[in-house]
């Protein structure tokens, strides 16, 4: 009897029955995110999203933006745990949006691997379409591709893609930032997903396993670890909402740091825009200085203040087992705090409330300062934009938040 023919594809390590099974495991959890504006269903070559209601903006804007989850992967394949590096690929993502006040229309995402294993990228796609879920967003279409020989069996990594709309005059910005306004913080989840290549190198150099257990968390280091990064997107725009619909109070006295000068100065637009909310900047790589800064009009200044917060305990343990302080790894990590609001002072007290009521901790942390700013080194000229000046100053609060 002739031998049956082999397949020269699957000789080269790749598997094309385990991606279609993959892709059938994966149709329900996707679909959940399709509303009446998705087209076309799983599985073709380009993702359709009905733009119809577009033309109800006087002049849409599309917002778009792309990340991956970095080496936080390589924590989830030494546990075999997956179906949270969805959610954190989303927030990556969609949270970007939210930044210039944009609704997320639809997202794509991006598997490369080893070795496609069905369940695994099942899991990691649930957890991508349950956070799109999460923020309004459509999971229109994505690929998964498999690398042999260049990565190995169990080795993978994400990406994704998401598009947002904004109408063009309630865009948020540094142009939009008054003298005065209120810095606002809204605390993280944990690490979300920067820094993990400091995190990785401090967990080895101490040797310890992931599937060790940590006393501090009740829970195994690489479960601690994975902890999903939050989701911002549905409780941010309900408060630009909900700002721009509340009446004005007199303002009441600064509780954070970083006075402003008398005299009304404003920002750049000089004016309150949109409302309440002026600005937003979601704390990722870079930390929480770069960060704000790129948010802010050149000439202006704040002075966060470390005393209104206490760092989560992930960052003090990992901080104590590599000898460390958390004022150095500031430009790492997010140290508790996962997105800031800079609001109008008389709306402060408002957006603090609103956001709690979310289910989102915050608090003030300084002011915006325009003009001569205080003596010392402050982080500028982040990321390509030379917009504010931003310094952390004082002492981390003690204990929880």
């Amino acid at each position: 009897m002739a031998a049956s023919p082999t397949n020269p594809y699957s000789e080269a390590g790749v598997d094309t029955a385990a991606g279609d099974l993959a892709v059938e495991l994966m149709k329900s959890s996707v679909r959940a995110t399709h509303g009446p504006e998705v087209l076309g269903g799983v599985g073709g070559f380009a993702g359709l999203f009905d733009a119809s209601a577009l033309r109800d903006f006087r002049r849409p804007l599309l917002a778009t933006s792309t990340d991956g989850v970095g080496t936080k992967v390589a924590i989830a394949q030494a546990i075999d745990k997956h179906d949270t590096i969805g959610q954190d690929l989303v927030g990556m993502v969609v949270d970007d949006i939210v930044v210039v006040g944009a609704k997320p229309l639809f997202m794509t995402d991006y598997i490369a691997c080893g070795k496609v294993v069905p369940e695994r990228i099942a899991d990691i796609v649930r957890g991508i379409a349950e956070a799109c879920a999460a923020t309004g967003t459509a999971l229109v279409g994505g690929e998964t591709a498999e690398h042999p020989g260049l990565l190995g069996p169990r080795d993978y990594d994400v990406a994704g893609a998401a598009t947002g709309v904004v109408e063009a005059d309630a865009v948020l910005g540094a142009e939009l930032v008054q003298d005065g306004d209120a810095v606002i913080a809204v605390a993280s989840s944990g690490l979300h997903s920067n820094g993990y290549s400091l995190v990785r190198h401090i967990i080895t150099r101490a040797g310890i396993s992931y599937a060790d257990n940590a006393a501090d968390f009740g829970t195994t280091w690489g479960e601690a670890l994975l902890e999903p990064t939050r989701l911002y997107t549905l409780p941010l725009l309900r408060l630009i909402d909900q700002l721009a619909s509340t009446p004005s109070t007199p303002s009441t006295p600064s509780t954070g740091s970083g006075a402003h000068g008398a005299g009304g100065a404003q920002g750049a637009g000089g004016a309150h825009g949109v409302g309440g909310v002026h600005a937003l900047t979601h704390v990722t790589g870079g930390g929480i200085a770069a960060n704000l800064a790129r948010v802010l009009p050149q000439g202006s200044w704040v002075e966060v203040d470390r005393s209104t917060w206490s760092p989560s305990p992930v960052f003090r343990v990992l901080s104590d087992i590599a000898g460390s302080t958390l004022e150095s790894a500031e430009g790492t990590w997010n140290l508790g705090i996962g997105f800031l609001a800079v609001v109008a002072a008389d709306k402060k007290d408002a957006a603090i409330a609103a956001l709690n009521a979310e289910g989102m901790s915050s608090w003030q942390v300084g002011n915006v300062g325009f003009g001569p700013r205080p003596s010392g080194e402050f982080e500028q000229g982040a990321k390509g934009v030379d917009g504010g000046a931003v310094r952390l100053v004082g002492a981390y609060a003690d204990g929880a938040k």
